[in-house]
């Protein structure tokens, strides 16, 4: 057995049985039970014997919330209340100090005057694994919230109810929290979380949550991929945007003391916001549409401070940048920018609430190419008829990129046209090759903040409205009539 067991490190037990003979057949219900109740391959690599680092990570936070006094050690009466919480029962003084002997005898490090280090405490999990004790480290994790993925369990994390024109931001208690952290963890006090850093603050959840798209390049960084607080506090905006649960979740690895759902609020309906005639969101979603090389990609790079490029790199999918946007000293605002590719815009209006998520829309055109400006209005009318149909109406503005070259003939005449005749503001010209923006961005986030206003109109539209009108009017004409007989 014990060959076939080195050669095949997945397999975790061998048992010979026999049922004609009665030989071991509770042993093998025993051990089938155990490997489905308390398996090894989500807790340890068995090639290398080590603990799985999502494995880590858990017994780590498990550590730090039983550090009470945070001295990086864990007492004598810690690791009693850490042992009364998850077995029901306490240590005596004489297991206390045959525990800590067996850690220092195998890991020097494992010990130190003030208790059993985070090494030693990872290294005693190991140790049970080790000798077949799973059963042991499971308890711990499943007592502290861990489901079979290592992952807190769903009922921990609070639901999230909302309209599909509502948002979802972070609290002022959260974002306190997190201030808190971003300065905890900056250790050379730069004002920037460099990536070890991040990584660092992460290190008590699963893994990273701004790995990869959409977040990984969504936010400003400096040379040495820092982020600020600003940009720190927009990463979290966005994360909280568009995956609110996944946010609180992340906030819980990270310590979040308070109760999970004081984190979140969810904001008042857009649909509310416009009979209001004011918007009280502080993170703003702009969705950006326009033609291939009309200079969105551009946009969305110039707003998280990165370079001019003259190279063209089409984007196939949807792209978020995200930012804060100073409107005055009181005034702050999180805008997120949605980029949506040309060819996404079908995919996107299969959907009928897919506007309802969206501020404000802002159509980019290239201001030298009159084919680029004939596609970008054309996806105006597109969305202000989609807006019209579904009852989410945005507000629009329109952008004349590379404002560096000249104009295409009859461009004056063409978007003077189409503005007067969609109500909607002039094209703002810009160039971000110049860096001229024309304060495109404050724009932006004024007009999704007056959410009435800037709201295009179509033909079909008008007449909509007109024959309401008309309807209405004759109602109240026959309600005004006197009753004969």
């Amino acid at each position: 057995m014990s060959p076939i067991m080195q050669q095949f490190r997945e397999i975790e037990t061998c048992i010979e049985c026999s049922a004609s003979r009665h030989i071991q057949v509770p042993e093998v219900f025993y051990y089938a039970q155990k490997a489905v109740l308390h398996p090894t391959a989500p807790l340890f690599d068995q090639e290398s014997q080590t603990l799985k680092p999502r494995c880590v990570r858990a017994l780590k936070r498990i550590f730090i919330l039983c550090d009470h006094d945070r001295d990086g050690a864990l007492s004598d009466a810690e690791l009693n209340d850490f042992q009364v919480k998850c077995f029901n029962a306490p240590l005596q003084p004489s297991e206390i100090v045959g525990v800590k002997k067996v850690v220092q005898e195998k890991l020097s490090e494992g010990v130190n005057e003030r208790g059993l280090t985070l090494t030693g405490f990872l290294f005693l999990h190991a140790l049970f694994i080790e000798k077949g004790r799973l059963e042991t480290t499971w308890t711990v994790l499943r007592k502290f919230g861990y489901n079979d993925d290592i992952k807190l369990a769903d009922d921990l994390i609070p639901p999230v109810k909302r309209a599909p024109d509502q948002s979802v931001e972070l609290t002022n208690e959260a974002l306190d929290f997190l201030k808190a952290i971003f300065d905890a963890f900056d250790g050379d006090g730069d004002g920037m979380l460099r990536p070890r850093e991040l990584e660092e603050l992460f290190s008590t959840a699963p893994e990273s949550p701004w790995t990869g798209v959409p977040y990984e390049d969504a936010a400003e960084k400096n040379a040495f991929g820092g982020l600020s607080l600003d940009a720190f506090l927009s990463e979290w905006a966005l994360m909280t945007l568009l995956n609110p649960t996944f946010s609180v979740e992340n906030l819980i690895y990270i310590g979040y003391p308070g109760d999970p759902s004081s984190a979140i609020r969810v904001t008042r309906r857009r649909r509310l916001d416009r009979k209001k005639q004011q918007s009280d969101r502080n993170v703003l979603q702009c969705y950006v549409f326009g033609p291939r090389k009309a200079g969105k990609s551009a946009l969305l790079n110039s707003f998280i401070g990165r370079p001019y490029s003259e190279s063209y790199n089409p984007t196939t999918e949807d792209r978020y940048a995200v930012n804060v946007v100073d409107i005055s000293m009181e005034n702050k605002k999180y805008l997120v920018l949605r980029e949506i590719p040309e060819d996404g815009v079908r995919k996107l209006l299969s959907n009928k609430e897919s506007l309802a998520s969206c501020d404000i829309a802002v159509f980019v055109h290239d201001r030298f190419d009159e084919s680029s400006w004939r596609t970008s209005s054309e996806l105006l009318v597109e969305i202000a008829s989609h807006g019209e149909d579904t009852g989410f109406e945005v507000p629009c503005l329109i952008v004349a990129a590379k404002d560096d070259l000249d104009s295409f003939p009859m461009a004056i005449q063409e978007s003077t046209r189409v503005s007067q005749d969609m109500g909607v503001e002039a094209p703002i010209p810009i160039s971000v090759k110049l860096g001229d923006f024309n304060s495109m961005f404050r724009r932006i986030v004024t007009a999704a903040e007056h959410p009435h206003l800037s709201i295009p109109e179509t033909e079909a539209g008008r007449s909509r409205k007109q024959y309401h009108r008309l309807i209405n009017r004759s109602l109240m004409a026959v309600s005004g009539m006197p009753v004969l007989g």
